[in-house]
């Protein structure tokens, strides 16, 4: 048996080489320009939240088997962040009164669920998540899905590569008083049968709705309740204020249901129309009372969410994936040691001028340096020996086609960044 540690991750993890988290976080700047275009701003807060948080008012298949939790040494059961939303509600509520309210916020942390990895789900994710406090409905519900409609055009996507599909949790409760499933427990039964609908066969699905004794679903269709047909109304206005801005892929669907209880209207997910992809990217709604289970009145909300594997499996089945150069842009080769001090300050000179300069530091021979560049993958090398320590130029060299260009020092950076 080996001593040695293995070099695998945790499963359900990813690791992130540099050219990997380079993709990422020019992802995330793309994401950060467009939400703070919208006065959205960033916030953080610890992965570590005590367990009650979540088994309050969760989902209860997340918080039974899909939590990474644990008992501190004090004795506090805590949880490691399945989702960023009850923090979201944790903070606002300990600081409303100081706050000033609509609040325009965005995060991006990372999530962590204990379920079996596959295809656009692992057990740890960066999770984009946008939240609109103190609106009720309407403009702020249209804001939300119009911010997730934004979102993917600024990766250039069409709107044939994504569908925006909205439902009310406010309609399907109606629905579900309407039919007789008055009780609380039993409506909640029935949606979530609704939310596992896509992950069940036909005749399973069939053979568990036909356990209730109602169905809500024929009610929301005939609109035979006159709360039901005011909640529908009020989506179809919704959708028609989203085709009024320009969105014209937003419809409604009675199954859209999300998974957790807090959801109080409006709920909507946006999938990937690629039959090689058909994933939801994002989705979420309305949850007025959440942060009101802190005390306090009930401040209203809406938000949704993002994962970043289900994204960048998106970004890569359109060939959306932003192109990303991590290497550095030029190579300082040192022929002798004693040009090192001169070679480091020119290269600080490039810097300074916004040039990625990486300088050698061995004692490896100059065509040795340019294998080294080579394997890099830095495009430029140039050579800094004694002329070009007391010289005012220095010899620019394309690797990709051995090409070699003089240029005065001053010219060097704006010649390298054009490249």
């Amino acid at each position: 048996m080996s001593d040695h540690l293995s070099t695998e991750s945790y499963k359900g993890v990813r690791d992130f080489y540099p050219s990997d988290w380079a993709r990422l976080t020019a992802a995330f700047a793309t994401i950060r320009r467009t939400l703070e275009s919208y006065g959205y701003e960033e916030y953080n807060a610890s992965p570590l939240e005590r367990s009650e948080l979540y088994e309050s008012k969760g989902n209860e298949e997340i918080i039974r088997e899909q939590t990474y939790s644990f008992e501190d040494r004090g004795g506090r059961k805590v949880t490691i962040r399945t989702e960023m939303t009850p923090t979201l509600a944790r903070m606002v509520a300990g600081k409303r009164r100081e706050l000033v309210f609509p609040l325009r916020w965005y995060s991006i942390p990372n999530v962590f669920r204990y379920e079996r990895p596959q295809r656009g789900r692992l057990r740890e994710h960066y999770q984009l998540n946008i939240d609109l406090l103190g609106l009720p409905e309407g403009a702020s519900d249209a804001e939300a899905i119009t911010l997730a409609y934004r979102l993917l055009k600024a990766f250039n996507a069409s709107d044939s590569d994504f569908a925006i599909r909205i439902n009310s949790r406010a309609l399907l409760n109606a629905a579900c008083r309407a039919a007789g499933l008055s009780d609380e427990e039993a409506a909640r039964e029935y949606w979530r049968l609704m939310d596992r609908k896509a992950k069940m066969k036909p005749e399973e699905f069939e053979a568990a709705r036909k356990e209730f004794s109602a169905d809500p679903l024929s009610i929301i269709e005939n609109e035979s309740d006159p709360i039901v047909a005011e909640e529908k109304r009020k989506l179809e206005a919704l959708i028609e204020t989203l085709k009024s801005r320009g969105i014209p892929n937003a419809s409604f669907d009675v199954e859209i249901v999300r998974g957790f209880d807090y959801y109080t209207g409006m709920v909507f997910e946006v999938f990937d129309t690629d039959p090689v992809n058909p994933r939801s990217l994002m989705g979420g709604g309305r949850y007025d009372g959440l942060v009101s289970l802190f005390g306090g009145d009930p401040i209203p909300a809406v938000g949704f969410a993002m994962g970043d594997v289900t994204f960048m499996d998106f970004l890569e089945t359109h060939s959306l994936v932003p192109d990303i150069q991590t290497a550095p842009q030029v190579y300082l080769g040192t022929p002798t040691p004693d040009t090192l001090e001169a070679a480091e300050s020119f290269a600080d000179t490039l810097r300074d001028q916004g040039v990625r300069a990486f300088v050698n530091l061995t004692t490896k021979s100059l065509g040795d340096q340019i294998k080294d560049a080579d394997r890099r993958g830095i495009p430029l090398f140039v050579a800094y020996g004694a002329d070009e320590k007391t010289g005012a130029s220095v010899r620019v060299k394309v690797l990709a086609t051995g090409k070699e260009e003089t240029l005065e020092k001053s010219v060097v950076a704006s010649f390298i960044n054009g490249q």
